[in-house]
């Protein structure tokens, strides 16, 4: 009676799991957007809070299975897209639309910038009649805004099977950092955007244009930082564990860096690794970090630097906690950390909404 009792226990246990499994992916919804590139849509999309993931692939065509190089001659009638599943609960589609429009150029219908072709062309493929009014209402608000001086030509079309492209496409701007924002540079997207999108009077809350940071001179370095900190970030120094500012922190913030101000980690992924150091599962803004061969201490580990002061950071190894895998090992000495409450007057206020749900 007791094998049986814990028996059905078991099944009970596993049933409730399963359902709320199930429960939880009835409650996702998903989001279909083209506009050029995929490398350059996926990016901006997987920094929100709320999606949970953003596939690069193919879609609105008639051949099955197609790969990269078949859609690429503009045969195959599909387009390069994005799938984004997220919560609807944390982020609304009305958001996601929002920012669709800001990483297009939706007067094009020739491609998307360096990108010609129907391939490349823009699309919002709705999945259902709600998605469907929402994007026609926000085409037409975008029509009425008068951003754009030439007629919107980004078509509303029904969603139709999506294609995953093959796997080196997946996660190209974390995998391959360096090629990434060579294309983006080079493709003219990021001018014409910020062209269009930003102005000095109201800065735009958007994941894929970032403010440029600068390095102060040696000399103002040298007042500027402790001892320490200059041996850390200039002379690729090590602080010791366990004994270092934020190895221990857990107030809800961002860090940035030291020299330059460049937003790189988040409370929000960091985590107890044991070593003595400030350890995160991923970057806050993967733009700003730069990866590079290290081979001193007779071994090759991967050093982490930021992109526009080049300080020396830390290191990352692969044997950190889901949902990366990652453990970004990073000085203090590196870092200047700021509070919730301190960010809008520090002037990373679109920082805030990491913490919505946390506060």
């Amino acid at each position: 009676m007791i094998i049986k009792a814990s028996i059905l226990v078991f099944f009970t246990l596993f049933s409730l799991i399963a359902a709320r499994q199930a429960l939880a992916q009835q409650e996702q919804e998903k989001a279909t957007f083209a506009g050029g590139c995929f490398w350059c849509m996926e990016h901006p999309f997987d920094q929100l809070e709320g999606v949970e993931a953003v596939i690069s692939g193919y879609t609105g065509g008639n051949t099955e299975n197609p790969t990269y190089e078949e859609v690429s001659t503009g045969t195959t009638g599909h387009l390069e897209a994005v799938q984004i599943t997220f919560d609807p609960q944390r982020i609304s589609y009305a958001k996601l639309l929002d920012l669709y429009w800001q990483q297009i150029d939706p007067t094009d219908a020739g491609g998307q910038f360096v990108d010609r072709g129907t391939q490349y062309t823009s699309v919002i493929f709705y999945h259902g009649e709600k998605q469907k009014t929402a994007a026609e209402l926000s085409r037409q608000a975008l029509v009425d805004s008068h951003v754009f001086k030439k007629p919107i030509v980004t078509r509303i079309l029904p969603a139709t099977t999506f294609y995953p492209a093959e796997t080196y496409h997946q996660d190209y701007y974390k995998k391959n950092q360096v090629h990434y924002r060579f294309y983006r540079t080079n493709s003219r997207r990021d001018q014409f955007l910020d062209s269009v999108w930003k102005t000095d009077e109201t800065p735009v809350d958007n994941p894929g244009q970032k403010k440029e940071y600068q390095r102060p001179t040696t000399e103002e370095l040298r007042s500027k930082l402790t001892m320490l900190q200059y041996h850390v970030t200039q002379e690729d120094g090590t602080e010791k564990a366990f004994s270092n500012q934020y190895w221990d922190n857990k107030k809800a913030g961002i860090y940035v860096d030291i020299v330059s101000g460049e937003p790189l980690f988040s409370s929000t992924d960091k985590f107890v690794s044991g070593t003595g150091w400030p350890s995160f599962t991923r970057p806050l803004e993967i733009e700003h970090i730069v990866k590079k061969e290290d081979r001193r201490l007779f071994s090759v580990r991967t050093e982490i630097r930021s992109k526009d002061a080049d300080s020396h950071l830390g290191h990352v190894f692969s044997d950190g906690p889901p949902p990366t895998g990652l453990r970004y090992c990073i000085n203090s000495a590196s870092l200047r950390f700021i509070p919730v409450e301190e960010l809008e007057k520090e002037g990373y206020g679109n920082y805030k909404k990491l913490f919505a749900t946390t506060k």
